[in-house]
């Protein structure tokens, strides 16, 4: 069994950049997993997604706007609906 130990900066400045950046990678991941749902609703629903949408829906980071897509996404028929273009 493998232990990792979680080094804590003794610099109150490194604490508070060390948080800033773990807050940030989980920004990250929640809008990556965000949009990874959208695409996983619009092809359960058989909605073709062309490469430049795919593109544009992975690159957001915006989790309101990732939201909005999202909730469009259930009762789309094209990307379009959903990225309102």
């Amino acid at each position: 069994m493998t232990t990792t130990a979680r080094y804590e900066y003794h610099s109150e400045l490194f604490r508070e950049l060390a948080a800033k950046h773990e807050e940030q990678g989980e920004a990250r991941g929640e809008a990556r997993g965000e949009a990874r749902a959208i695409l996983t609703v619009l092809d359960g629903r058989g909605v073709t997604i062309p490469a430049e949408a795919r593109e544009r829906i992975l690159a957001c980071t915006d989790l309101a706007q990732l939201d909005t897509w999202l909730r469009r996404a259930v009762n789309a028929t094209t990307v379009d609906d959903v990225l309102g273009a």
